[in-house]
């Protein structure tokens, strides 16, 4: 029997080599502009929350106005990471916190981005509920999902790292994404009616047939 020691540690630095890069890195960055088309410089949101937000990858594709832009993650060593990133823009701030436990007030926030997150999360109708709290009325949550287990997500796990990664990878994605999209879409259906969706590639409504979906919420 393998030891889960085989999966190792993760650092900033490692996670940005491993995934930002190839074609993998091409669909993840292209999953990041996608909500943000409807968002031009003629939006102002002044307060951003994005949560999970790992090494910050996600605010150069940013391109409303904002104030204050506050980056989250569980992740001491990322949160760090980020911390001397954006080190030299006061707009920016970094700090610990897990994503399905904000510790921040009810209506506190104009934007709240998760990107990749709620694959990832134990109970996410109640992260959704929790994310909405700290929205302002008018406010926008902004989700992107990997279209996980849809037939061209499949396809293109076979012919990308699982050919690297083998049973590695496979044990990994069973441990990460415990949410499988389809279940994620009924709790986006049932609790969101005002939204603008996006797929990719083709752009029409299918989780078997695009690698991601993103939606900006808009909250009443």
């Amino acid at each position: 029997m393998r030891s889960d020691t085989a999966i190792g540690g993760e650092t900033a630095e490692t996670y940005d080599a491993e995934h930002y890069k190839g074609l993998v890195g091409y669909v993840l960055d292209t999953s990041h502009k996608l909500p943000e088309r409807a968002l031009g410089p003629e939006v102002s949101l002044p307060r951003v929350l994005e949560v999970g937000a790992g090494t910050g990858w996600h605010p150069q594709y940013v391109r409303h106005r904002y104030d204050r832009y506050v980056l989250t993650d569980g992740d001491a060593g990322k949160v760090a990471s980020m911390a001397a990133k954006f080190a030299d823009d006061p707009r920016m701030i970094a700090q610990c916190a897990e994503a399905g436990r904000l510790d921040f007030p009810d209506k506190s926030f104009d934007r709240l981005i998760a990107s990749h997150v709620l694959e990832h999360v134990y109970r996410p109708h109640e992260v959704l509920r929790e994310w909405a709290r700290v929205l302002a009325p008018g406010g926008i949550l902004t989700l992107i999902l990997p279209c996980d287990p849809g037939v061209a997500w499949r396809l293109g796990r076979a012919l990308g790292p699982r050919r690297r990664g083998g049973p590695l990878y496979d044990y990994k994605m069973a441990l990460e994404h415990v949410n499988p999209i389809h279940n994620l879409l009924a709790l986006i259906d049932y609790y969101f009616e005002d939204r603008r969706d996006f797929w990719w590639p083709l752009g029409f409504p299918s989780w078997d047939l695009n690698l991601i979906y993103a939606t900006n919420i808009r909250m009443r």
